[in-house]
């Protein structure tokens, strides 16, 4: 298709002029623009551009919507146009980051440091809780264990605790290692540092108290100068400070230092200089910062035990939609390696269930079946401790579901603190999150527990059900109907979602398939509605009509004979077209451009045939999730294509594997 250069010099001029361009990359949906005024964008000029899908700002990037096999020819004439050179995506996002303000950068900084190394953590947890188990008294046995009751147990129990816990005992390694990266460092420098500060010759961090209490601190005198020989197990602030020195000292050597000598110079500099801070200013002054944080929390929690448990169990849902809940990530890690536990981590737990609580309620106020799978699906992720597909797929898209939710838990954050309940480390959230408290204090936990089941649930029912009430019987007609949530009913926003999705592609007539291409699920899994995919330019249908599927497997296969005719360069999108000329787009995750195509696979190239079925992308599911990234893969049918009548849809909440057929193109007599 030939791009109308007038178009895309409307673009530019809709963005704010080439001026007001920093820098532009695109993907394989959308240009994606950092842009250094915001507030030039003249939006409606954008709407009444025929080569315009959509368009919104996230995270510091303003993006337009073209569409697939378009957006790479649009690129190239703006370039063309504006004379700019080419960004790739990193340039993009580090222009986009200088955007924002000081508090949403250091959040951004220590969510990159402390995401990388979760998986390492919530595995020790949930190992710690096994331990738990098997060593916590009065849990199978009255003031008993189970090792004490069976001894041969012990051995065992003894194993997986050392596993479990040297994550935490050599955490400053880990943080090293994923701080050193974040900052511009050597990785293996980092880790180097965190174990020169947990080095078995310094006195333990968790003996410190004691020590201090008996007058026995060991100290290093240098050159006169007295300090502290102690090493710093389980803190944070120590490792984080120096790593940052550390990363800076070894780019300024690298810049400086001729490369015949860096290997002698650069590292052995930069570990001496940094040791040396790190051990006589950092180290002291960050431990002291670390230790009245933590001081000052347990106080507020010791003291206003009630308060502390509404507020937090109450806003963190809002935390996790804001993002900032990756900063009190470092928070129950420096209470865990301080004070033994974190009463915060419990909290979070069962703002999980209480999210998953409220979007299993909505079942009862949905009509439509697809809506009622959406509610069961992502309320079972979050009762396991992933609540992004019920908090953004149902209970902000309702309002109320999302309000009761906090209100719930809340309520339960309150039972916890006033009862000091605290987990011994951090695990998996949701229910299985009770392996992660202390034995002792699960009856209180499974308290909290049950009113996060009920209270949210209950609310959202009975609210919804006589919201609905109010409101009368949805006219199911009403396909003009906008789609808009609100607080109404979700009765009526639902109706009038799907009203407005059948104007744009009505379904298909049970026994009237004459001429209908079969699309057969690309990937195994559980089917989504467009509609709640957490990216506009897909659950606002603006490139075409199609589901989603959230894979259970990581394998990409043909959904028809077909032929390989776009592979985007970051692997984690690819173009498929039929005889028919009928084309699909098959998007594995949500801004999964970032990973540069790290987790992917391909085992096809652009103009290969393929059969039905036959192997196209690997992916690794869990890098992408550990990646706080959504691995939900959307399959369109990009709009523009005159072969494409009709598309009918699985409903959602369909397990769909192999073979069965997700959609139904009925071909029109005009594009063949």
């Amino acid at each position: 298709m030939a791009i109308d250069r007038a178009n895309v010099e409307k673009i530019i001029k809709a963005v704010g002029g080439a001026d007001n361009i920093e820098a532009a990359t695109h993907c394989v949906t959308r240009l994606r623009f950092s842009l250094a005024d915001e507030k030039k964008v003249d939006h409606k000029l954008l709407e009444q551009n025929d080569l315009v899908k959509g368009h919104f700002s996230s995270q510091g990037q303003f993006q337009v919507v073209i569409g697939p096999g378009l957006v790479d020819k649009v690129y190239d004439e703006m370039i063309a146009i504006t004379g700019g050179s080419r960004s790739s995506k990193d340039d993009v996002k580090k222009a986009a980051a200088k955007k924002q303000n000081p508090l949403q950068q250091a959040i951004k900084t220590l969510a990159d440091i402390f995401i990388p190394i979760l998986p390492a953590i919530v595995t020790a947890g949930l190992l710690l809780g096994i331990n738990n188990i098997l060593t916590g008294p009065g849990i199978f046995f009255e003031g008993r264990s189970l090792v004490q009751e069976y001894p041969a147990w012990t051995d065992f129990a003894g194993i997986i605790n050392l596993i479990a816990n040297t994550a935490f005992t050599f955490l400053p390694a880990l943080i090293g290692w994923s701080a050193a990266t974040r900052f511009g460092g050597s990785p293996l420098l980092g880790i180097v540092l965190g174990l020169i500060l947990v080095h078995p010759d310094l006195l333990n961090a968790w003996a410190y108290a004691q020590a201090a209490q008996e007058g026995k601190i060991p100290h290093w005198n240098l050159f006169g100068w007295q300090f502290e020989k102690i090493g710093y197990q389980g803190q944070v602030l120590p490792v984080l400070v120096s790593a940052y020195l550390l990363a800076r000292v070894e780019r300024f050597l690298n810049k400086k230092v001729h490369d015949s000598i860096k290997l002698l110079v650069v590292a052995p500099v930069a570990l001496l200089v940094t040791g040396f801070l790190a051990f006589t200013i950092i180290g002291p002054v960050t431990f002291a910062i670390g230790n009245a944080i933590t001081n000052g929390l347990v106080h507020v929690f010791n003291t206003l035990p009630a308060l502390g448990g509404i507020l937090y169990g109450g806003i963190y849902a809002l935390l996790v939609v804001t993002g900032m809940h990756h900063t009190f990530l470092a928070v129950d890690v420096q209470l865990i390696g301080s004070k033994g536990g974190t009463f915060l981590w419990p909290m979070l737990a069962l703002s999980n269930i209480a999210q998953g609580s409220a979007a299993l309620a909505m079942l009862l106020v949905f009509r439509e079946q697809k809506s009622k799978g959406l509610a069961v699906t992502s309320s079972v992720s979050a009762f396991l401790g992933v609540t992004e597909p019920a908090i953004f797929g149902v209970n902000i898209r309702y309002k109320y579901p999302f309000i009761f939710g906090m209100i719930g838990s809340a309520i339960g954050g309150l039972v916890l603190t006033i009862n000091h309940v605290l987990a011994s480390s951090i695990g998996v959230g949701g229910i299985p999150g009770f392996l992660s408290i202390y034995p002792n204090q699960w009856g209180v936990f499974f308290v909290g527990m049950a009113i996060v089941l009920v209270v949210p649930f209950l609310l959202t029912a009975v609210y919804g059900k006589v919201a609905s009430r109010k409101a009368g019987p949805a006219d199911t007609n009403n396909e003009s109907a906008p789609v808009q949530a609100s607080s109404g009913t979700a009765a009526t926003n639902e109706t009038a979602a799907t009203a407005a999705v059948s104007e744009a592609a009505p379904v298909v007539p049970a026994g009237k398939a004459v001429n209908v291409l079969d699309i057969q699920a690309p990937l195994a899994g559980v089917v989504v509605p467009l509609e709640n995919v957490p990216d506009p330019a897909f659950a606002e249908r603006q490139m075409g009509q199609g589901i989603a599927i959230e894979p259970s497997d990581g394998k990409v296969v043909a959904p028809f004979d077909a032929k390989v005719v776009h592979i985007i360069k970051s692997k984690h999108a690819i173009i498929l077209e039929h005889a028919t000329g009928v084309q699909v787009l098959i998007h594995i995750g949500i801004n999964t451009v970032s990973l540069k195509g790290a987790p992917f696979t391909l085992h096809v190239g652009i103009g290969d045939e393929v059969k039905a079925g036959q192997l196209l992308i690997e992916f690794d599911r869990e890098a992408i999730l550990q990646a706080r990234l959504p691995v939900i893969t959307p399959i369109i049918i990009p709009d523009g294509q005159p072969i494409v009548g009709r598309v009918t849809e699985e409903p959602a909440g369909a397990k769909v594997a192999g073979r069965d057929i997700v959609l139904k193109i009925q071909l029109s007599p005009q594009g063949i």
